[in-house]
């Protein structure tokens, strides 16, 4: 048997259409969504992110207002511009682009963040509706995997899954998420004891670890039929590549994403749609509460 690739780049485009699609029904109310980037420092990465989620938001027609800032931005000048941007009634999203430098305050930062622009899902306030089952604006990777698991029409109900991450980017807000749908979760980690059993018994695996040097899973650690997700990035001889032997696994699992083009574009396609999400509250299309 061999499993199907679940392609995040289709399904991503499809959320972008949607979103395009109701970003010009805004602009006819005279709304034009926009989000409001923040990056501290020069860290190549970061700003390469930032450029991709500027240039996919001009795709579908999402204003951005850029801040770049040098890595001796203090404590307080970021506050101050929270501040500013929380009251500035043309933003209606915050993307502060993790990591910050280590002299900054992270969570103090993300929990400034007025919880309609928290696009990003990340303020106490909107994880603590998470938890109960009532956010609007949700961690955008988490997300992602949701609606390819409904693009896919893979059930989650009944469902053993297995999440190998706790991060509270990832594993925390997806345990929630999968367990809206009624999956039965197990959150594996660094000390979790017979990790490879866990995977195996499980229905569902996703894994989000980003490092080959501690973590791989390979075909033995999969059961018939399952579904893989791998969220985890990483560089082996030059090329990107995942946690998943996705060769081998592909075999063995009914659907796994690949990487790159799995996951990856969903974070992005997700980020567009809290933006559009965020608009609409603001002008109280939707509800927050």
């Amino acid at each position: 048997m061999t499993g199907q690739k679940i392609d995040g780049i289709a399904v991503a485009n499809s959320v972008k259409d949607r979103v395009r699609i109701a970003t010009s029904e805004l602009r006819k109310e005279n709304i034009e969504p926009c989000l409001a980037t923040v990056l501290v420092g020069d860290n190549p990465a970061s700003t390469t992110y930032v450029k991709n989620k500027q240039k996919a938001c001009f795709e579908v027609g999402i204003a951005t207002k850029d801040h770049k800032l040098p890595a001796s931005f203090s404590q307080q000048e970021m506050n101050t511009l929270i501040d500013l941007l929380n009251s500035d009634k043309a933003v209606h999203g915050i993307l502060v682009q993790l990591p910050l430098p280590d002299k900054l305050d992270e969570f103090a930062i993300t929990s400034r963040i007025s919880p309609i622009k928290d696009i990003d899902g990340l303020t106490p306030f909107n994880i603590g509706l998470l938890s109960s089952g009532r956010a609007i604006l949700k961690p955008c990777t988490p997300s992602g995997i949701i609606e390819l698991f409904d693009y896919y029409k893979i059930d989650l109900a009944g469902k053993d899954a297995v999440i190998v991450n706790r991060s509270n980017l990832v594993g925390k807000p997806l345990y929630n998420l999968m367990l809206e749908r009624n999956a039965t979760v197990t959150t594996c980690h660094s000390k979790t004891q017979n990790l490879k059993e866990h995977c195996k018994r499980a229905d569902i695996v996703v894994t989000a670890i980003g490092d080959r040097s501690k973590f791989v899973l390979t075909e033995d650690m999969v059961k018939d039929g399952a579904v893989v997700i791998d969220v985890g990035t990483a560089r082996l001889d030059g090329k990107l590549v995942g946690d998943v032997d996705y060769e081998n696994v592909i075999k063995k699992a009914a659907y796994v994403t690949p990487v790159p083009g799995g996951v990856g574009p969903m974070t992005v396609a997700m980020l567009l749609k809290n933006t559009l999400t965020a608009a609409s509250i603001s002008k109280g299309f939707v509800s927050n509460r």
